[in-house]
């Protein structure tokens, strides 16, 4: 599964009474379908999910599997401190039809936290995952950081993608992309080189007819698939009725092709989005993504484009607010600037606080030539 670009990691509403409010969900769910972001994560940090129940993260992950558009690649957090949870939320992500599992690393018991851990954590759940899966390390959070030499050792299993890295050290990122260069695979993409996703593929063989090929061929990981659930509809034809060339698939009315990739390596802070790129990220889950989706996919652009003054332009407009919303208020700051923005923010579970006057003032000033 192709990873790069921006991706939002939605925050989870919900009512003065601290129940989910899954209406706001829906909304802000169908408003990022329109944006121009590459995807959303359901069950991320910025999504309290630490704070849900078991049944309310199931829940979560259905109305946001039911609000996405077809073209969104749907990441799911499924992270938990064992394994056997771990895999349990990412088989029901998998019923649903999500993309990918995102798996924080497991922190609670620190002297564990050693590379046998996580090398047997990781290529456990990999090996067992009907979803290919991408590492999330958030040290600001929980207190351990993931050694570059473990993630570069792990990405040789076929079905680790990617990371998300949130740490903000932009060196460790450069590290983990030379480290892992050694790592070749290929994606299905669109004609314009967007990622393609089972949705799209069933969407394009509606009425169509075709055979069966599974989703572990759109990521690489064939070995690791389970065709029984995996399987979506594939016609690899022309519209002559010939096989289709190596270099594109028709599949029902969309047009593929392969596009090689490696190890993703994805980053978390905004405020370093331009610099990490620079060091080899192919993109970002950015909770300033959540408020501004179109101000850090701008940054990305600019990029891509290869205009470096342009991209440093746009980042430096977002970096003071990105590091004071995201790393320093955190979700309260994030879910007002949201509020700000026209999306629903609304409030935040404890031991979470809602922000005082004095603050919600300041976030208006950051946010004012921020408008999304």
């Amino acid at each position: 599964m192709l990873l790069s670009g921006i991706f939002s990691p939605i925050t989870t509403p919900f009512y003065p009474d601290g129940k989910i409010y899954f209406k706001k969900l829906e909304s802000n769910v169908e408003r990022y379908s329109k944006s121009p972001i590459a995807g959303i994560v359901a069950l991320g940090s910025t999504g309290e999910a630490i704070l849900l129940s078991d049944e309310e993260r199931r829940e979560v992950l259905r109305t946001v599997y039911q609000a996405s558009g077809p073209a969104k690649v749907l990441i799911a957090g499924t992270g938990a401190e064992s394994a056997i949870e771990t895999l349990r939320l990412t088989e029901y992500a998998a019923e649903l039809g999500y993309d990918v599992a995102l798996v924080r690393t497991p922190h609670y018991y620190k002297n564990q936290t050693q590379p046998a851990n996580m090398l047997a954590f990781y290529r456990t759940v990999a090996d067992r995952s009907p979803l290919p899966v991408m590492i999330y390390n958030f040290p600001q959070a929980t207190g351990y950081d993931i050694p570059a030499e473990v993630v570069i050792e792990l990405a040789d299993h076929p079905n680790l993608v990617g990371i998300k890295e949130s740490s903000g050290d932009v060196e460790k990122v450069r590290k983990m992309v030379e480290g892992t260069r050694r790592v070749k695979r290929a994606a299905s993409v669109t004609e314009t080189f967007d990622a393609v996703t089972p949705r799209m593929l069933k969407a394009a063989t509606e009425g169509n007819g075709g055979d069966l090929v599974t989703v572990a061929s759109l990521t690489g990981s064939e070995s690791n698939s389970t065709p029984a659930k995996d399987a979506v509809l594939r016609h690899p034809q022309t519209s002559a009725g010939k096989p289709s060339s190596a270099a594109v698939t028709v599949i029902g009315g969309l047009k593929t092709r392969q596009k090689e990739v490696g190890f993703q390596v994805l980053v978390g802070a905004a405020n370093k989005f331009e610099a990490s790129l620079q060091a080899g990220a192919v993109g970002g889950i950015l909770a300033f993504a959540d408020p501004a989706p179109t101000a850090c996919y701008e940054i990305y652009t600019a990029w891509k484009e290869g205009d470096r003054d342009l991209a440093g332009m746009k980042q430096e407009k977002i970096a003071r607010a990105a590091q004071r919303l995201v790393g320093e208020l955190s979700i309260p700051g994030v879910k007002y600037a949201m509020d700000f923005n026209g999306y629903y923010g609304g409030p935040v579970r404890l031991p979470l606080l809602p922000l005082t006057a004095d603050l919600k003032s300041e976030i208006e000033l950051l946010m004012a030539d921020i408008r999304n």
